[in-house]
């Protein structure tokens, strides 16, 4: 078996942000394949597509109306279908995203679902009866706000949907549903795709009973945004059933050679248990939880993170990220400066980690998250729950490629979302010429991955942290690897390591002598060591 996807740096790409050819302010799938040049000379291995496919985009994208279909925003089939050859013709996997708990409330299947209990597909989707009073079938919450049930008319029930209401979940209870999804993943593994992202992957299964969610054991100290977090999501998701479709995806894709997928786990109480559970025993080749996209950022917290993970030695394998297009944007997460020497160090950090490592668009530019009007915005959340919740959109803005250009060469015409000055000064043009740049980091420290095996294949061991000083190695037959982050802005002194140095692979903001380390505010060292 070639498990390429384990040493691989996966870049994720936001088709509608990335490039736009036609001049509608949208990128589109010929925008890609016009930087695929980019692309190839970043070094990653692999791009991440978030969806392309027909849909109303009430959630941009991820409501969609049809599977196998490419909605004429982003382009046509033959778009496509030339963007995998090139794609493969640079030696690059190309991974799609599937958003299977979930379609389009305009979608075909659920049309007809929603005429009446006899129709052909009723019981396509979650459907129950209203109680008494007229009130929702039980207490579940939705992701972005409100009730996850939305009375229909026509059909004179409530439908189930974890996010908008345009949004209903499907019932994965019902075999018809599991053989039509799958049949959409062959459609596109035919088409000739290297992998999967599964989109809100432990939301697949409902609750047959429909019991009702108890209450978080989370205590917060004042009511958080949304109210969906005061829940504990033990029966609207989670359930064990979905173990047993991830085995039948599985299945699937092992008809076909060298494909991965990679699941997203939505969870605030167990993630890494669930990481660890769906990408072992032959489900899901990886899978990643929002654990490091949050807002804690700490030695400790990354140590724990990960030594949580690895903590049985089994064949689960993680994927970490830092930043997507569903968080803010992590050196305004983390850094308050959102400086240059963050964003190098937390690159570092982020492929240094033991598991696959998958970078953002923009990420590789030091971008931050844009501020913008309540005016400006697109996203539900931000909309519903303006301004202590700002919605995903300051993340999604489009790529800056030439400061100079109009809309920092993104697109001709007005984009879907406003550029701001801050992101143009990052722009693709500017960093190329400049040999410190954070681009141009992250293209040295890739290809110090590539040809390091301990970073790319290495077992991980983290030793004794420091204050603010996160220390591990990483071990491959003979080899050791030392990586040591300074995550404070304050000067710290780490003695014991440099008198083993043997040969240094890259550092930023340190000075070491036969004593001790020295690493300046957001310094760092990685450094090959003698192994005893």
């Amino acid at each position: 078996m070639n498990n390429w996807w384990k040493t691989a740096v996966i870049y994720q790409i936001y088709p509608r942000s990335y490039f736009d050819t036609t001049g509608n302010g949208i990128g589109d799938l010929r925008g890609i394949i016009n930087k695929i040049s980019y692309i190839k000379e970043l070094g990653v291995d692999a791009i991440w597509l978030s969806p392309f496919f027909v849909s109303p985009m009430k959630d941009m994208g991820y409501d969609v109306s049809n599977y196998t279909s490419i909605d004429p925003l982003f382009g046509t089939m033959d778009d496509f279908e030339e963007l995998v050859s090139l794609v493969h013709e640079n030696n690059l996997k190309l991974i799609i995203d599937q958003v299977l708990s979930h379609s389009s409330d305009q979608h075909e299947a659920f049309l007809n679902s929603k005429k009446s209990k006899e129709s052909e597909k009723s019981d396509w989707y979650v459907w129950a009866d209203a109680e008494e009073d007229g009130s929702p079938p039980n207490n579940w919450l939705s992701v972005f706000g409100g009730s996850a049930w939305e009375w229909e008319p026509l059909r004179g029930q409530y439908y189930f949907h974890n996010f908008l209401p345009s949004q209903p979940d499907f019932n994965f209870h019902n075999n018809e549903v599991q053989e039509f999804l799958l049949d959409t993943v062959k459609f596109w593994l035919e088409k000739g795709v290297d992998g999967f992202r599964l989109d809100t992957v432990n939301y697949y299964y409902h609750d047959e009973k429909l019991r009702n969610n108890p209450k978080s054991p989370k205590n917060f100290k004042k009511p958080p945004v949304n109210p969906y977090y005061l829940q504990n999501q033990i029966y609207a998701i989670n359930q064990n059933e979905n173990l047993g479709f991830l085995k039948k995806f599985r299945k699937l894709l092992d008809d076909y050679p060298n494909k991965t997928s990679v699941g997203e786990v939505g969870d605030s109480h167990r993630a890494i248990d669930i990481m660890k559970e769906y990408t072992k025993d032959s489900k899901l080749h990886m899978a990643y939880s929002f654990e490091l996209l949050g807002n804690q950022f700490s030695p400790t917290f990354i140590k724990n993170t990960l030594e949580n993970f690895y903590k049985d030695e089994d064949e689960s394998w993680p994927c970490w990220s830092f930043s997507n297009h569903d968080v803010k944007r992590h050196l305004s997460r983390w850094d308050d400066q959102e400086s240059k020497e963050f964003a190098k160090l937390t690159s570092a950090l982020l492929l240094s980690l033991k598991g696959t490592p998958c970078l953002y668009q923009g990420e590789e530019l030091g971008q931050t998250e844009s501020v913008l009007k309540f005016e400006e915005l697109t996203d539900p959340p931000g909309i519903r729950y303006w301004p202590e919740n700002k919605g995903r959109d300051g993340c999604r803005t489009p790529m800056t490629w030439n400061r100079t250009y109009p809309n920092a060469g993104f697109t001709i015409n007005e984009p879907w979302l406003p550029i701001k000055d801050k992101q143009k000064n990052n722009s693709v043009d500017m960093q190329q010429l400049d040999e410190k740049s954070v681009l141009n980091f992250y293209k040295e420290f890739i290809q110090i991955r590539k040809n390091t095996k301990e970073l790319s294949k290495g077992e991980i061991h983290f030793l004794e942290n420091k204050d603010d000083i996160l220390i591990f190695s990483r071990e491959y037959e003979n080899s050791k690897t030392i990586c040591m982050f300074n995550l404070s802005k304050r000067i710290s002194l780490v003695e014991g390591f440099s008198i083993h140095l043997e040969k240094l692979l890259i550092s930023s903001n340190a000075n070491y002598n036969e004593n001790q380390i020295e690493l300046n505010g957001y310094g760092f060292m990685i450094f090959s060591v003698n192994k005893e």
